[in-house]
């Protein structure tokens, strides 16, 4: 189902000016902390979910792309953050406490698939008893599983969910790439192995989903190789020098301007339909055009920030609301539906965030 929104380029001043308004109140001094924190991580990661979203809603869920305009750009920056993100993270927890590869898939496994797997369920009973819509056993096995081999915008389940069968690929395969003795191996191997499978798929997956891949897939091993980078004590030097230019008053406000005009450029000049190498190049800058500004900057958005703490659950649970539960869109303007929508999916998120901590996950 798609929406048709009245004046969609006023709708989005509309929209830009409340957004950009509770952003702005949403400033924070940031404390003095380490250098690519865990405040600053799951603030790029509310800014990728935000962009994705937005995204989905401009170039997808409406019939008329100039309706958040230029906010719905970035949805495939959003997704290479994540998996940079991911790369990071899994990497920096493996450096800090080593877990052998039993440990480390009980852990990771449970913390990706119990959340997945309760709104799935949800979102096949909701599916069957309000909107008479089923689905093959095959289908039903195969989104347990977590294989999403399509991704239809409006036939399939949740389609965003072809970045779930991803970021489990690389979760299933780091531990067994990743040797603290040989670090810088895993980047590499890991990149090796995306390029196999990806020319030689094991399991039939449509072109479309398989171009996804094509397009992300150096995300996640970036991410491992910057965690190595700057965790290394053999190149404390460069994270001295590093850390210095990003600091120093003097070079880091030229650095953010730089960078500024960087991701401007490179948003609005994606090369979308262009060769996937050139498209994946620009996603690529933009995105790390993205996480120096964050890095640099001496404040923090605190909504940025919540809504990154949130982003696993938002993320989950996003799509098929709009795209098959329309609650708001039919009753209020563009703008203001889409606002409120955001307010929905925070609110949803916190509350499914509290579930899954009690059930320990």
């Amino acid at each position: 189902m798609q929406i048709s929104p009245d004046n969609p380029q006023f709708q989005t001043i509309i929209f830009g000016i409340i957004f950009c308004t509770a952003l702005f109140f949403s400033i924070r001094k940031a404390e003095r902390e380490r250098f690519f924190s865990v405040s600053r991580t799951e603030e790029l990661k509310g800014f990728a979910i935000l962009a994705i979203i937005l995204s989905h809603i401009g170039y997808f869920l409406s019939s008329d792309q100039r309706f958040l305009w230029p906010f719905s750009i970035l949805a495939g920056v959003g997704v290479n953050l994540f998996l940079f993100l991911s790369g990071f993270g899994l990497t920096l927890s493996s450096l800090k406490k080593p877990l052998n590869i039993f440990k480390f898939y009980l852990k990771r496994l449970r913390k990706l698939f119990v959340p997945f797997w309760i709104v799935i369920s949800a979102f096949f009973m909701a599916d069957y008893f309000i909107l008479n819509r089923s689905y093959s056993l095959e289908i039903i096995i195969q989104s347990f599983l977590g294989f999403f081999p399509v991704a239809d915008l409006f036939l399939s389940l949740d389609s965003p969910l072809w970045y779930f069968s991803m970021i489990l690929f690389y979760y299933l395969l780091f531990p067994l790439l990743f040797w603290k003795r040989f670090p810088y191996l895993c980047p590499l191997l890991l990149v090796i192995v995306s390029n196999y499978f990806l020319k030689n798929p094991p399991l039939e997956i449509n072109n479309d989903v398989l171009n996804l891949y094509k397009l992300h897939y150096l995300s996640f091993p970036l991410g491992v190789f910057f965690a190595l980078l700057i965790s290394e004590g053999s190149l404390e030097a460069f994270k001295i020098g590093f850390k210095k230019v990003f600091f120093e008053r003097n070079l880091k406000d030229l650095l953010i301007l730089l960078f500024i005009i960087l991701f401007a450029y490179t948003s609005i000049n994606s090369g979308v339909g262009l060769s996937k190498d050139i498209e994946q190049t620009r996603s690529l800058i933009t995105m790390f055009s993205i996480i120096f500004i964050f890095i640099a900057k001496s404040f923090e958005f605190k909504l940025f920030n919540i809504f990154g703490l949130l982003s696993y659950e938002i993320y989950l649970i996003h799509w098929p609301i709009l795209a098959r539960y329309d609650l708001f869109y039919k009753y209020f303007p563009a703008s203001v539906a889409t606002i409120l929508y955001l307010g929905m999916f925070l609110a949803l998120g916190m509350l499914f965030n509290k579930l899954t901590a009690k059930l320990k996950v």
